[in-house]
Protein backbone atom coordinates (compact mmCIF):
# COMPACT_ATOMS: atom_id res chain seq x y z
CA UNK A 1 0.00 0.00 0.00
CA UNK A 2 1.28 3.68 -0.24
CA UNK A 3 2.49 5.53 2.55
CA UNK A 4 2.22 9.05 2.42
CA UNK A 5 4.80 11.40 4.35
CA UNK A 6 4.96 15.14 4.11
CA UNK A 7 9.03 14.74 4.17
CA UNK A 8 9.50 15.45 0.16
CA UNK A 9 12.79 17.64 -1.34
CA UNK A 10 12.92 18.62 -4.81
CA UNK A 11 16.86 19.42 -6.05
CA UNK A 12 18.06 21.19 -9.44
CA UNK A 13 17.82 19.94 -12.49
CA UNK A 14 21.36 18.41 -13.82
CA UNK A 15 22.12 18.61 -17.42
CA UNK A 16 23.69 15.22 -18.89
CA UNK A 17 25.01 14.66 -22.59
CA UNK A 18 24.22 11.17 -23.87
CA UNK A 19 25.15 9.90 -27.32
CA UNK A 20 26.01 12.97 -28.53
CA UNK A 21 22.41 14.55 -26.81
CA UNK A 22 21.60 16.67 -24.27
CA UNK A 23 19.48 15.28 -21.79
CA UNK A 24 17.70 16.33 -18.91
CA UNK A 25 17.80 14.91 -14.98
CA UNK A 26 15.45 16.18 -12.68
CA UNK A 27 15.97 14.58 -8.71
CA UNK A 28 13.63 14.82 -5.58
CA UNK A 29 13.94 13.04 -2.64
CA UNK A 30 10.75 11.12 -0.56
CA UNK A 31 11.47 10.11 2.85
CA UNK A 32 14.10 8.80 2.66
CA UNK A 33 14.00 7.45 -0.80
CA UNK A 34 15.43 9.06 -3.73
CA UNK A 35 13.61 9.60 -7.37
CA UNK A 36 14.69 10.87 -10.58
CA UNK A 37 13.40 11.53 -13.81
CA UNK A 38 14.89 12.36 -17.44
CA UNK A 39 13.61 15.17 -20.08
CA UNK A 40 14.49 15.09 -23.80
CA UNK A 41 14.08 19.10 -22.94
CA UNK A 42 15.36 21.93 -20.12
CA UNK A 43 10.93 23.40 -20.55
CA UNK A 44 9.34 19.82 -19.56
CA UNK A 45 11.95 19.41 -16.35
CA UNK A 46 11.20 23.00 -15.87
CA UNK A 47 7.53 22.22 -15.75
CA UNK A 48 7.83 18.53 -13.71
CA UNK A 49 9.74 20.38 -11.16
CA UNK A 50 7.37 23.12 -10.68
CA UNK A 51 4.58 21.06 -10.25
CA UNK A 52 6.44 18.65 -7.24
CA UNK A 53 7.55 22.36 -6.01
CA UNK A 54 3.83 23.27 -5.82
CA UNK A 55 2.69 20.01 -4.26
CA UNK A 56 5.31 20.59 -1.32
CA UNK A 57 4.22 24.32 -0.70
CA UNK A 58 0.25 23.42 -0.88
CA UNK A 59 1.03 20.92 1.65
CA UNK A 60 0.11 18.07 -0.77
CA UNK A 61 1.33 14.10 0.94
CA UNK A 62 3.55 12.30 -1.28
CA UNK A 63 3.96 8.14 -1.80
CA UNK A 64 6.89 6.95 -0.92
CA UNK A 65 6.71 4.00 -2.86
CA UNK A 66 6.11 5.99 -6.47
CA UNK A 67 7.31 9.02 -5.34
CA UNK A 68 4.63 10.99 -6.51
CA UNK A 69 2.36 13.50 -5.10
CA UNK A 70 -0.58 11.97 -3.61
CA UNK A 71 -3.08 13.35 -5.97
CA UNK A 72 -1.23 12.23 -8.50
CA UNK A 73 -1.38 8.70 -7.34
CA UNK A 74 -5.38 8.96 -6.48
CA UNK A 75 -6.02 10.60 -9.67
CA UNK A 76 -3.98 7.70 -11.70
CA UNK A 77 -6.24 5.31 -9.99
CA UNK A 78 -9.49 7.05 -10.58
CA UNK A 79 -12.07 4.72 -10.82
CA UNK A 80 -16.12 6.12 -10.65
CA UNK A 81 -18.21 5.13 -7.54
CA UNK A 82 -20.17 2.90 -9.69
CA UNK A 83 -16.93 0.60 -9.87
CA UNK A 84 -15.82 1.35 -6.28
CA UNK A 85 -19.55 0.29 -5.12
CA UNK A 86 -19.13 -3.08 -7.40
CA UNK A 87 -15.66 -3.45 -5.51
CA UNK A 88 -17.27 -3.33 -2.47
CA UNK A 89 -19.87 -5.52 -3.14
CA UNK A 90 -17.42 -8.16 -3.97
CA UNK A 91 -15.10 -7.17 -0.80
CA UNK A 92 -17.89 -8.05 1.66
CA UNK A 93 -19.87 -10.44 -0.20
CA UNK A 94 -17.82 -13.61 1.18
CA UNK A 95 -17.98 -13.11 4.80
CA UNK A 96 -21.32 -11.70 5.22
CA UNK A 97 -24.58 -13.77 5.85
CA UNK A 98 -27.16 -13.54 2.99
CA UNK A 99 -29.45 -11.06 4.47
CA UNK A 100 -26.33 -8.74 5.36
CA UNK A 101 -25.88 -8.92 1.13
CA UNK A 102 -29.37 -7.99 0.56
CA UNK A 103 -29.04 -4.66 3.08
CA UNK A 104 -25.82 -3.97 1.27
CA UNK A 105 -27.07 -4.12 -1.90
CA UNK A 106 -30.15 -1.95 -0.91
CA UNK A 107 -27.68 0.90 0.29
CA UNK A 108 -25.50 0.96 -2.62
CA UNK A 109 -28.76 0.99 -4.76
CA UNK A 110 -29.99 3.63 -2.90
CA UNK A 111 -27.18 5.89 -3.12
CA UNK A 112 -25.57 4.83 -6.95
CA UNK A 113 -28.39 6.93 -8.73
CA UNK A 114 -27.70 10.05 -6.91
CA UNK A 115 -23.79 9.79 -7.42
CA UNK A 116 -24.19 10.64 -11.27
CA UNK A 117 -22.63 13.34 -12.93
CA UNK A 118 -26.22 13.84 -15.21
CA UNK A 119 -29.51 12.38 -15.40
CA UNK A 120 -29.92 13.17 -18.97
CA UNK A 121 -31.62 10.02 -20.39
CA UNK A 122 -32.00 8.38 -16.51
CA UNK A 123 -34.63 5.02 -16.95
CA UNK A 124 -37.36 5.00 -14.44
CA UNK A 125 -36.75 5.01 -10.91
CA UNK A 126 -37.85 1.59 -10.49
CA UNK A 127 -35.78 -0.35 -13.41
CA UNK A 128 -33.04 1.68 -11.99
CA UNK A 129 -33.46 0.28 -8.53
CA UNK A 130 -34.25 -3.56 -9.86
CA UNK A 131 -31.21 -3.26 -12.27
CA UNK A 132 -28.68 -2.07 -9.30
CA UNK A 133 -30.42 -4.01 -6.51
CA UNK A 134 -30.70 -7.29 -8.33
CA UNK A 135 -28.03 -7.77 -10.69
CA UNK A 136 -25.12 -4.79 -10.11
CA UNK A 137 -24.55 -5.70 -6.43
CA UNK A 138 -25.71 -9.42 -6.29
CA UNK A 139 -22.26 -10.95 -6.56
CA UNK A 140 -24.05 -14.53 -7.10
CA UNK A 141 -25.93 -13.03 -10.57
CA UNK A 142 -22.40 -11.72 -12.45
CA UNK A 143 -21.78 -14.92 -13.51
CA UNK A 144 -24.94 -14.66 -15.49
CA UNK A 145 -25.96 -12.37 -18.27
CA UNK A 146 -28.41 -9.95 -17.59
CA UNK A 147 -31.52 -9.15 -19.44
CA UNK A 148 -31.36 -6.73 -22.68
CA UNK A 149 -33.23 -3.93 -20.73
CA UNK A 150 -31.28 -4.15 -17.19
CA UNK A 151 -28.19 -4.06 -19.25
CA UNK A 152 -28.86 -1.02 -20.86
CA UNK A 153 -29.66 0.43 -17.70
CA UNK A 154 -26.28 -0.55 -15.89
CA UNK A 155 -24.66 0.46 -19.27
CA UNK A 156 -26.40 4.19 -18.01
CA UNK A 157 -25.47 3.80 -14.65
CA UNK A 158 -21.61 2.86 -15.60
CA UNK A 159 -21.73 6.21 -17.99
CA UNK A 160 -22.72 8.49 -15.67
CA UNK A 161 -21.38 7.36 -12.51
CA UNK A 162 -19.19 10.27 -10.78
CA UNK A 163 -15.09 9.31 -10.18
CA UNK A 164 -14.12 8.54 -6.83
CA UNK A 165 -12.50 11.74 -6.55
CA UNK A 166 -15.39 13.89 -6.75
CA UNK A 167 -16.55 12.34 -3.66
CA UNK A 168 -14.85 14.99 -1.06
CA UNK A 169 -17.91 17.25 -1.44
CA UNK A 170 -20.05 17.95 1.85
CA UNK A 171 -22.70 18.89 -0.11
CA UNK A 172 -23.18 15.68 -2.19
CA UNK A 173 -22.47 13.21 1.17
CA UNK A 174 -26.31 15.37 2.19
CA UNK A 175 -27.78 14.22 -0.94
CA UNK A 176 -27.05 10.82 -0.30
CA UNK A 177 -28.00 11.15 2.96
CA UNK A 178 -31.26 13.00 2.11
CA UNK A 179 -31.87 9.40 0.00
CA UNK A 180 -31.31 7.07 2.49
CA UNK A 181 -34.91 9.27 4.33
CA UNK A 182 -37.32 8.13 1.65
CA UNK A 183 -38.79 5.31 -0.10
CA UNK A 184 -39.28 4.59 -3.82
CA UNK A 185 -42.65 5.96 -3.43
CA UNK A 186 -41.46 8.68 -1.47
CA UNK A 187 -42.70 8.01 1.56
CA UNK A 188 -40.36 8.39 4.75
CA UNK A 189 -37.81 5.03 5.83
CA UNK A 190 -38.07 4.12 9.22
CA UNK A 191 -35.11 5.37 11.45
CA UNK A 192 -33.40 2.21 11.67
CA UNK A 193 -33.43 1.94 7.78
CA UNK A 194 -31.37 5.38 7.17
CA UNK A 195 -29.39 4.36 10.21
CA UNK A 196 -27.96 1.35 8.59
CA UNK A 197 -27.99 2.41 5.28
CA UNK A 198 -25.96 5.19 6.66
CA UNK A 199 -23.51 3.03 8.73
CA UNK A 200 -23.14 0.69 5.65
CA UNK A 201 -22.86 3.95 3.50
CA UNK A 202 -19.52 4.81 5.74
CA UNK A 203 -18.29 1.33 5.72
CA UNK A 204 -17.98 1.38 1.42
CA UNK A 205 -16.26 5.38 2.17
CA UNK A 206 -13.77 3.87 4.43
CA UNK A 207 -13.07 1.10 2.08
CA UNK A 208 -12.13 3.70 -0.31
CA UNK A 209 -10.10 5.72 2.16
CA UNK A 210 -8.38 2.13 2.68
CA UNK A 211 -8.06 1.45 -1.01
CA UNK A 212 -6.12 5.14 -1.90
CA UNK A 213 -9.46 6.04 -3.47
CA UNK A 214 -10.16 9.23 -1.33
CA UNK A 215 -7.85 11.04 1.16
CA UNK A 216 -9.75 10.55 4.15
CA UNK A 217 -13.74 10.01 4.66
CA UNK A 218 -15.40 12.84 3.32
CA UNK A 219 -19.06 11.62 5.57
CA UNK A 220 -17.18 13.10 8.65
CA UNK A 221 -17.50 16.46 6.86
CA UNK A 222 -21.41 17.15 6.75
CA UNK A 223 -23.23 17.97 9.47
CA UNK A 224 -26.38 16.12 9.49
CA UNK A 225 -28.42 14.06 12.66
CA UNK A 226 -29.86 11.06 11.77
CA UNK A 227 -33.41 10.65 12.83
CA UNK A 228 -33.88 9.02 16.32
CA UNK A 229 -34.75 5.52 16.94
CA UNK A 230 -35.83 3.20 19.63
CA UNK A 231 -34.83 -0.34 19.93
CA UNK A 232 -37.64 -0.70 23.28
CA UNK A 233 -40.43 -3.23 21.95
CA UNK A 234 -44.16 -1.00 22.52
CA UNK A 235 -46.04 -2.38 25.16
CA UNK A 236 -49.01 -2.72 23.08
CA UNK A 237 -47.55 -5.31 20.86
CA UNK A 238 -46.99 -7.48 24.28
CA UNK A 239 -49.82 -10.14 24.77
CA UNK A 240 -50.21 -11.60 28.50
CA UNK A 241 -50.49 -15.48 28.75
CA UNK A 242 -54.34 -15.94 28.81
CA UNK A 243 -54.06 -13.61 25.49
CA UNK A 244 -51.68 -16.12 23.71
CA UNK A 245 -53.45 -19.08 24.87
CA UNK A 246 -56.97 -17.85 23.01
CA UNK A 247 -54.50 -17.47 20.24
CA UNK A 248 -53.05 -20.66 20.04
CA UNK A 249 -56.17 -22.11 20.19
CA UNK A 250 -57.49 -20.48 17.05
CA UNK A 251 -53.91 -21.47 15.25
CA UNK A 252 -54.96 -24.94 16.07
CA UNK A 253 -58.89 -24.39 14.88
CA UNK A 254 -57.97 -23.87 11.31
CA UNK A 255 -57.49 -27.20 9.80
CA UNK A 256 -54.69 -29.45 9.32
CA UNK A 257 -52.45 -26.43 8.66
CA UNK A 258 -53.17 -24.90 12.12
CA UNK A 259 -52.43 -28.16 14.07
CA UNK A 260 -49.29 -28.62 12.84
CA UNK A 261 -48.10 -24.57 13.30
CA UNK A 262 -49.91 -24.61 16.85
CA UNK A 263 -46.58 -25.98 18.04
CA UNK A 264 -44.39 -23.94 16.38
CA UNK A 265 -45.89 -20.66 17.74
CA UNK A 266 -45.67 -22.14 20.93
CA UNK A 267 -42.07 -21.97 20.56
CA UNK A 268 -41.62 -18.32 19.85
CA UNK A 269 -43.84 -18.07 23.26
CA UNK A 270 -42.56 -19.94 25.66
CA UNK A 271 -39.13 -20.64 24.04
CA UNK A 272 -38.75 -16.81 23.18
CA UNK A 273 -36.96 -18.96 19.95
CA UNK A 274 -36.92 -16.27 16.77
CA UNK A 275 -39.07 -17.83 13.96
CA UNK A 276 -35.86 -18.64 11.94
CA UNK A 277 -34.88 -20.46 14.78
CA UNK A 278 -38.04 -22.50 15.04
CA UNK A 279 -38.16 -23.42 11.61
CA UNK A 280 -35.13 -25.35 12.02
CA UNK A 281 -35.48 -27.25 15.23
CA UNK A 282 -35.36 -30.80 15.09
CA UNK A 283 -36.38 -33.57 17.02
CA UNK A 284 -32.14 -34.40 18.34
CA UNK A 285 -32.95 -30.40 19.91
CA UNK A 286 -35.77 -31.80 21.73
CA UNK A 287 -35.51 -32.91 25.26
CA UNK A 288 -39.33 -33.87 26.33
CA UNK A 289 -40.11 -36.07 29.24
CA UNK A 290 -43.66 -37.14 29.89
CA UNK A 291 -43.55 -34.71 33.05
CA UNK A 292 -42.03 -31.81 34.26
CA UNK A 293 -39.71 -28.97 32.01
CA UNK A 294 -37.88 -30.08 28.94
CA UNK A 295 -35.08 -28.93 26.98
CA UNK A 296 -34.58 -27.25 23.66
CA UNK A 297 -30.89 -27.14 22.51
CA UNK A 298 -30.90 -24.52 19.47
CA UNK A 299 -27.88 -24.79 17.12
CA UNK A 300 -28.67 -23.08 14.36
CA UNK A 301 -31.57 -21.08 12.07
CA UNK A 302 -32.84 -20.46 8.48
CA UNK A 303 -34.11 -17.49 7.51
CA UNK A 304 -35.59 -16.96 3.98
CA UNK A 305 -33.57 -14.38 2.39
CA UNK A 306 -34.10 -15.78 -1.46
CA UNK A 307 -32.34 -17.79 -3.53
CA UNK A 308 -30.26 -15.27 -5.69
CA UNK A 309 -28.84 -14.09 -2.21
CA UNK A 310 -27.56 -17.49 -0.69
CA UNK A 311 -24.27 -19.74 -1.69
CA UNK A 312 -26.17 -22.90 -1.96
CA UNK A 313 -29.11 -21.04 -3.85
CA UNK A 314 -31.81 -22.30 -2.11
CA UNK A 315 -34.32 -19.95 -0.32
CA UNK A 316 -33.19 -20.13 2.92
CA UNK A 317 -29.68 -19.52 4.65
CA UNK A 318 -27.79 -21.86 6.50
CA UNK A 319 -27.08 -19.80 9.69
CA UNK A 320 -26.03 -20.62 13.07
CA UNK A 321 -26.56 -18.99 16.45
CA UNK A 322 -27.21 -15.05 15.79
CA UNK A 323 -24.28 -13.32 17.79
CA UNK A 324 -22.54 -16.56 18.85
CA UNK A 325 -19.49 -18.22 17.24
CA UNK A 326 -20.21 -21.15 14.84
CA UNK A 327 -21.64 -24.62 16.01
CA UNK A 328 -22.60 -23.43 19.22
CA UNK A 329 -25.59 -24.34 21.07
CA UNK A 330 -27.59 -22.30 23.68
CA UNK A 331 -30.01 -24.67 25.68
CA UNK A 332 -33.55 -23.07 27.25
CA UNK A 333 -35.62 -25.01 29.39
CA UNK A 334 -39.03 -25.27 28.43
CA UNK A 335 -42.07 -25.27 30.35
CA UNK A 336 -44.54 -28.61 30.47
CA UNK A 337 -47.19 -26.88 28.55
CA UNK A 338 -44.58 -27.04 25.34
CA UNK A 339 -43.46 -30.49 26.28
CA UNK A 340 -46.75 -31.43 25.95
CA UNK A 341 -47.49 -29.78 22.92
CA UNK A 342 -44.19 -30.53 21.56
CA UNK A 343 -44.79 -34.54 22.20
CA UNK A 344 -48.36 -34.40 20.72
CA UNK A 345 -47.00 -32.68 17.58
CA UNK A 346 -44.94 -35.57 17.13
CA UNK A 347 -47.16 -38.22 17.38
CA UNK A 348 -49.80 -36.85 15.05
CA UNK A 349 -47.40 -35.02 12.40
CA UNK A 350 -44.44 -37.07 13.11
CA UNK A 351 -40.46 -35.22 11.27
CA UNK A 352 -38.87 -34.53 8.33
CA UNK A 353 -36.36 -36.77 6.87
CA UNK A 354 -33.72 -34.58 8.31
CA UNK A 355 -35.68 -34.58 11.86
CA UNK A 356 -37.56 -31.25 11.19
CA UNK A 357 -40.74 -30.48 13.58
CA UNK A 358 -42.01 -28.50 11.30
CA UNK A 359 -42.34 -28.47 7.46
CA UNK A 360 -44.37 -27.49 4.72
CA UNK A 361 -47.01 -29.95 3.26
CA UNK A 362 -44.38 -31.16 0.68
CA UNK A 363 -41.91 -30.93 3.10
CA UNK A 364 -39.66 -27.88 3.17
CA UNK A 365 -38.75 -24.80 5.45
CA UNK A 366 -42.25 -23.42 6.68
CA UNK A 367 -42.07 -20.30 5.59
CA UNK A 368 -43.83 -16.90 6.82
CA UNK A 369 -45.99 -16.22 3.93
CA UNK A 370 -47.21 -19.18 5.06
CA UNK A 371 -47.54 -19.48 8.92
CA UNK A 372 -48.44 -15.51 8.13
CA UNK A 373 -51.55 -16.19 7.21
CA UNK A 374 -52.42 -18.76 9.58
CA UNK A 375 -51.68 -15.98 12.33
CA UNK A 376 -53.13 -13.28 11.02
CA UNK A 377 -56.99 -15.62 10.80
CA UNK A 378 -56.41 -16.20 14.88
CA UNK A 379 -55.99 -12.47 15.66
CA UNK A 380 -58.93 -11.92 13.63
CA UNK A 381 -60.89 -14.43 15.71
CA UNK A 382 -58.96 -14.58 19.27
CA UNK A 383 -58.84 -11.03 19.88
CA UNK A 384 -61.94 -8.37 20.59
CA UNK A 385 -62.38 -5.71 17.22
CA UNK A 386 -60.44 -3.23 19.94
CA UNK A 387 -57.28 -5.55 20.33
CA UNK A 388 -57.41 -6.54 16.69
CA UNK A 389 -57.13 -2.97 15.49
CA UNK A 390 -54.45 -2.13 17.62
CA UNK A 391 -50.87 -3.42 17.35
CA UNK A 392 -51.27 -6.43 20.18
CA UNK A 393 -49.45 -9.30 18.71
CA UNK A 394 -49.34 -8.16 15.20
CA UNK A 395 -46.49 -10.21 14.06
CA UNK A 396 -45.68 -13.76 15.47
CA UNK A 397 -42.35 -12.55 16.69
CA UNK A 398 -44.19 -10.79 18.91
CA UNK A 399 -44.92 -13.89 20.56
CA UNK A 400 -40.72 -13.93 21.27
CA UNK A 401 -41.45 -10.47 22.79
CA UNK A 402 -44.64 -11.54 25.11
CA UNK A 403 -42.13 -14.53 26.48
CA UNK A 404 -39.45 -12.61 27.35
CA UNK A 405 -40.96 -9.65 29.09
CA UNK A 406 -43.23 -12.49 30.95
CA UNK A 407 -39.76 -14.02 31.97
CA UNK A 408 -38.66 -11.15 33.11
CA UNK A 409 -41.71 -9.67 34.54
CA UNK A 410 -41.91 -13.04 36.81
CA UNK A 411 -38.69 -12.52 37.86
CA UNK A 412 -36.49 -14.72 36.60
CA UNK A 413 -32.45 -13.04 36.74
CA UNK A 414 -31.84 -11.02 33.60
CA UNK A 415 -28.83 -13.20 33.12
CA UNK A 416 -30.58 -15.97 32.76
CA UNK A 417 -33.39 -14.56 30.37
CA UNK A 418 -30.46 -13.36 28.50
CA UNK A 419 -29.27 -16.76 28.06
CA UNK A 420 -31.68 -17.79 26.94
CA UNK A 421 -33.17 -15.28 24.48
CA UNK A 422 -29.43 -15.05 22.80
CA UNK A 423 -28.69 -11.49 23.73
CA UNK A 424 -26.17 -10.05 26.16
CA UNK A 425 -28.37 -8.35 29.47
CA UNK A 426 -27.62 -4.80 28.09
CA UNK A 427 -29.98 -5.67 24.90
CA UNK A 428 -32.08 -7.80 27.06
CA UNK A 429 -32.77 -5.05 29.64
CA UNK A 430 -32.90 -1.86 26.98
CA UNK A 431 -35.46 -3.78 24.43
CA UNK A 432 -37.29 -6.46 25.95
CA UNK A 433 -38.01 -5.38 29.73
CA UNK A 434 -41.39 -4.89 28.87
CA UNK A 435 -44.74 -4.94 30.83
CA UNK A 436 -47.26 -7.19 30.03
CA UNK A 437 -50.84 -6.22 29.36
CA UNK A 438 -52.36 -5.56 32.67
CA UNK A 439 -48.51 -5.88 34.59
CA UNK A 440 -48.99 -1.81 35.26
CA UNK A 441 -52.05 -2.62 37.57
CA UNK A 442 -50.14 -5.11 39.43
CA UNK A 443 -47.68 -2.75 40.05
CA UNK A 444 -50.04 -0.29 41.38
CA UNK A 445 -51.43 -2.44 43.61
CA UNK A 446 -48.12 -3.77 45.25
CA UNK A 447 -47.15 0.23 45.44
CA UNK A 448 -50.57 1.13 47.32
CA UNK A 449 -49.97 -1.97 49.33
CA UNK A 450 -46.81 -0.64 50.11
CA UNK A 451 -48.07 3.03 51.22
CA UNK A 452 -50.80 1.01 53.55
CA UNK A 453 -48.88 0.06 55.69
CA UNK A 454 -47.67 3.49 57.04
CA UNK A 455 -51.00 4.46 57.14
Amino acid sequence: MPKPTFKARVWAIREKVRAGQNTYELRWRVGDTPFSSTFKSKTQADGRRAKLLTAINDGVPFDEITGLPMTEVRAKDDVSWYIHARDFTEMKWAGAPAKTRTTIADMLATATPVLVTSRLGMPSTEDVRTALYSWAFNVNRWRDAPPAKVQKVLEWVERQSIPMSHLDEPLLMRKVLTAFTLNLDGSKSSPHTVRRKRAIFHNALGYAVEARRLPHNPLHQVQWTPPATTEAVDPAVVANPKQVRRLLGKVQEQGKRGEHLKAFFGCLYHAGMRPAEAVWLRKANCHLPVSGFGLLSIDGSRPRVGSSWTDSGTPHDTRGLKWRPAKETRPIPIPPELVTALREHIDAHGVAPDGRLFRTSRGGLVQESGYGVVWKKAREKALTPEQAASPLATRPYDLRHAGISLWLNSGVDPAECARRAGHSIAVLLRVYAKCLDGATDAANRRIAEALSEWD
